[in-house]
């Protein structure tokens, strides 16, 4: 509980805070100057007010306002912004926060420096400005190529581990300069991830074209799931409608295979379950697994013990499976998988075909709860391995004048992209084996990419981003691309900095809070979401309120499939592609389709030329393609213009 001196102190900084102009906030605000106005004073010794007055700051400095009345503070969420360019402007600010804060880091300003400072490759000093295209000469290029399409020539560049060979820079280093000049922080993404680069290869050092990135995706968006065809009640409604024995056989299939695909030999050891299995009485069964579920999560949380394995790549699976967070995953997920084949199965078992058995469970209201369990969990297996979502995607200067992120968005769901995915996950599933104690291999074919828009106002890059899917090996007829799904609801938690976070943690810890979040693969999703959640809760403070972060997002998709529904739950084996996934040259098809339908016709404009122009790769340097360090940082780089080549 705060003191009444914090609580003095608090009432203080929320009455300079009151003060702010809204409209002139958005970069930051300097969480210590604010705790010197307020005479906040040693907040590490204060965790209470410490979490309070930096999420306060946070919050003020995204729009919220606050009064002052005879019952005290009152906070309120920003207004609803009917101005596209100030509700733009408003996220702009908020992403700011973060982004600039990142760049302050001095490890981050390092790898900045050391990239435009450039490094000796071969005869040449190479830096991350000849990755850059001078606007200039491209303009003059485009307008005097007899065929345009030898002027700027795209090709996909997966990014892993390699370097590349025309500069001496790693692919993941030239990849991670360019994504720095992005509006928002950039963040390592748990899970599935593959960064991409598209690059050019009409410039000497194949300059870099954009940035796209297919990364594990977010496991529930009720958008995205209703437009698929596989949220759980949709789902359940057409099988009802339609019962066949394809998914009849797939019903009784996934009930066996979830039992199977789970490690019981220390169950049986610690007498959870019987030698022979489950045993006649499944309720007590159930009940001791559950009961074993919740021991070792609180095992897990308390943290004293934890148990990660680390040498997951050498077939350590048991030892993984044994961990304690495995082992409560494990419990829980057998309970579940025990009850609802006792529930299901006695329909199978009774009827004399799989279809019999699925319309007789369909009439039992308890059997149908059951098949609605069964739906969830595969959606919810299959989500992370046939589904992905474009986390990054975007040109950079001087080729976004030219729509190329249009590009971009097409190529990050191209043939090459598809296949080095597939090539990549096509290994054993690190939750998947830890759960079952082996080797177990998730489908790796992807069937539908999607993605957001930054602002709710939307987004001139996807808005009628669709392609004739035979420029992808597919038929004349079909055109595919990204459809609008809707708009997702506006929680997050980009509108915290890690001052904020960090003060939240450890007042959820000091606070004894008996859930402990470790980061460790397979714990659960967004470890800073549910640290937030945390320590709000910590503070006494609405929780979901405050993760408002006051904007919606559109919500785009790319169906790859045309058996969406059914490959993608499982129940259709192979996927029916609407392009070819082996087809080799579609990254010049896809570049002469894009040239034609939309860099050509900007290209003819005199705004667009000024634009490509004001991008200048000689001193001083000017390119939107550099990183925008903040104004106070700037001076401390080395000043890498001296040494390009030329210079």
């Amino acid at each position: 509980m705060a003191t009444r001196q914090e609580r003095r102190a608090f009432v203080k900084l929320c009455a300079l805070l009151s003060e702010v102009d809204i409209h002139a906030v958005g970069s930051g605000l300097d969480h210590t100057e604010w705790a010197r106005a307020a005479n906040l004073g040693n907040l590490y010794e204060q965790p209470i007010l410490a979490a309070a007055a930096h999420t306060l700051i946070d919050l003020v400095d995204q729009g919220w306002t606050i009064t002052i009345d005879k019952i005290g503070p009152l906070l309120r969420p920003p207004s609803a912004y009917d101005d596209r360019r100030a509700e733009k402007a408003r996220i702009r600010r908020q992403e700011h926060v973060r982004r600039d804060e990142q760049l302050r880091k001095p490890s981050v300003r390092r790898f900045v420096e050391s990239m435009e400072r450039g490094q000796r490759h071969g005869d040449d000093i190479v830096s991350v400005f000849n990755l850059m295209r001078d606007g200039g000469e491209l303009a003059d290029t485009l307008a005097s190529a007899d065929d345009p399409t030898t002027a700027i020539k795209p090709y996909v560049q997966i990014v892993d581990q390699s370097t590349c060979e025309l500069t001496g820079f790693r692919l993941h280093d030239i990849w991670r300069y360019f994504r720095h000049t992005w509006s928002n922080a950039y963040a390592t993404v748990p899970g599935r991830s593959m960064p991409i680069l598209i690059r050019d290869a009409a410039t000497k050092h194949h300059a870099v074209v954009g940035l796209a990135a297919i990364s594990s995706p977010v496991v529930q968006i009720a958008e995205r799931d209703t437009w698929m065809g596989w949220e759980t009640d949709q789902f359940l409604k057409a099988v009802e409608a339609n019962p066949t024995t394809e998914i009849a056989q797939w019903l009784a299939n996934r009930i066996q295979t979830q039992i199977d695909e789970i490690y019981v030999t220390d169950l049986v050891r610690n007498g959870v379950l019987e030698p022979t299995g489950a045993g006649t009485d499944t309720t007590n069964t159930v009940a001791r697994l559950k009961a074993d579920a919740e021991r070792y999560r609180q095992k897990h949380h308390r943290g004293s013990a934890i148990r990660i394995v680390r040498n997951i790549e050498s077939d350590a699976w048991v030892e993984r499976a044994e961990t304690y967070l495995f082992r409560s995953k494990r419990s829980a997920a057998l309970a579940e998988a025990l009850e609802i084949a006792e529930c299901l199965g006695q329909h199978f078992e009774q009827e004399a075909t799989p279809l019999a058995g699925l319309k007789k469970a369909l009439d039992d209201r308890k059997a149908r709860g059951q098949i609605r369990r069964v739906i969830r969990k595969a959606r919810g297996e299959r989500v992370g391995t046939v589904i992905a979502d474009l986390t990054v995607c975007g040109a950079v200067a001087p080729y976004n004048a030219l729509a190329a992120g249009k590009l971009v968005g097409a190529l990050a769901v191209s043939p090459k992209v598809l296949a080095a995915y597939r090539a990549k996950y096509a290994r054993p599933s690190e939750i998947a084996s830890a759960m079952a104690g082996r080797p177990i291999e998730r489908e790796a074919r992807l069937s539908f990419v999607g993605t957001t828009s930054l602002y709710g106002t939307g987004s001139s890059q996807y808005n009628r981003l669709f392609w004739p899917a035979n420029v992808m090996g597919g038929a004349a007829d079909v055109l595919m691309g990204f459809h609008e799904l809707g708009r997702s609801r506006s929680f997050g938690t980009s509108h915290f900095s890690d001052e904020t976070v960090a003060a939240l943690v450890r007042l959820s810890q000091l606070n004894g809070s008996l859930i402990r979040v470790n980061s460790i693969f397979g714990e659960g999703v967004s470890p800073r979401l549910r640290k937030i959640r945390l320590g709000l809760a910590a503070l006494g403070w609405p929780t979901n309120e405050l993760l408002k972060h006051g904007r919606e997002r559109i919500l785009y998709g790319v169906p790859l499939v045309k058996n969406l529904r059914e490959f993608s739950l499982g129940i259709a084996p192979e996927p029916d592609y609407l392009i070819d996934p082996g087809m080799e040259d579609a990254d010049h098809t896809v570049a002469t389709w894009w040239l034609g339908r939309w860099a050509l016709r900007r290209a003819a404009q005199p705004a667009v030329q000024d634009a490509m122009r004001s991008h200048r790769l000689v001193r001083p340097i000017q390119h939107g393609a550099r990183v925008p360090l903040p104004v106070d940082d700037e001076l401390l780089l080395f000043s890498a213009e001296s040494v390009l080549p030329g210079s």
